[in-house]
């Protein structure tokens, strides 16, 4: 009788999946905020020239040692202007996504709490508004509000309402109808109870990625206000007015567009890219 030995293969070791990746675009992205938050915190630590000091003698001067990106037509240092410009650039961005979120979370938790004919009103309101192009919708309303720092926040601000209100209302909806959610009101509890412990910390998780993605959004918005000469206006450093003023002096010095152009598409990338990888680990998933 022939003895058959069945042999087991030995299972292969289960390699815990790495949740944690080296990310070089995430770890640029995070540096590059961090320099952006110190000119704006702090410009005087990396420039020593006055971004307004006007001198005639010293216009169009080429990049040197003393003006790293060279000067603009009035003789303003450009590099310290884009470093003073940079508080400009985050004041719009913060301030437009803090008032966005704030009124677009009320809205979105008042539609996802609310009867079906509130809710119904909202939405359609919503969705009447995100029909129409943010940009669009920002220059109507610093149309009927002004021009000016101030009033190009608040009209970058409202165009970005309705996504956080949208985010909002779905969130709200898909934790009203968890178990936990319906044990905790099966006990008893309170109804602003059930919405202030479970409603409210579960439906804004889903928020910080899209709100982040939205401060790049809104320094955007912001620079292309400026730059129709809707937002802060010169002599005030502000990338999106130096854009602007840099394009009636291309011939003379293409650096004067070259500079502000690349600061704003890189901040709006590293912003993006910050923000869509808290995106992905506010849902769970692997980054």
């Amino acid at each position: 009788m022939t003895v058959l030995t069945a042999r087991r293969s030995l299972p292969a070791l289960a390699l815990p999946t790495r949740r944690w990746r080296f990310r070089p675009g995430l770890i640029l992205g995070v540096g590059y905020l961090v320099l952006l938050v110190v000119a704006a915190i702090a410009p005087g630590l990396l420039t020593s020239h006055d971004p307004l000091e006007i001198s005639t003698a010293g216009a169009f001067v080429p990049p040197s040692g003393e003006h790293l990106l060279g000067t603009d037509q009035s003789g303003r240092d450009i590099l310290a202007r884009m470093i003073y410009g940079a508080r400009s650039s985050l004041i719009m961005g913060l301030g437009a996504t803090a008032i966005g979120v704030t009124v677009g979370s009320v809205v979105g938790l008042i539609a996802g709490l609310a009867n079906r004919f509130v809710e119904g009103t909202i939405m359609r309101l919503i969705d009447v508004t995100l029909s129409i192009p943010d940009l669009l919708m920002a220059l109507v309303v610093v149309t009927l509000l002004g021009t000016g720092t101030v009033n190009a926040l608040f009209a970058v601000a409202f165009a970005s309402i309705p996504y956080y209100a949208r985010l909002l209302r779905a969130q709200a909806h898909v934790v009203r109808r968890s178990t936990y959610v319906e044990a905790a009101t099966a006990l008893g509890l309170r109804r602003w109870t059930v919405i202030r412990r479970h409603v409210l910390p579960n439906a804004f998780k889903p928020l910080i990625g899209l709100a982040t993605i939205g401060i790049g959004n809104a320094i955007g918005a912001g620079a292309s206000l400026s730059f129709l000469g809707l937002g802060t206006k010169p002599p005030a450093p502000e990338w999106g007015n130096m854009l602007s003023l840099g394009i009636q002096y291309i011939s003379n010095d293409w650096l004067m567009v070259a500079i502000p152009g690349l600061a704003i598409t890189l901040t709006v990338l590293a912003v993006t890219v910050v923000g869509r990888d808290l995106k992905r680990r506010s849902e769970g998933r692997a980054v």
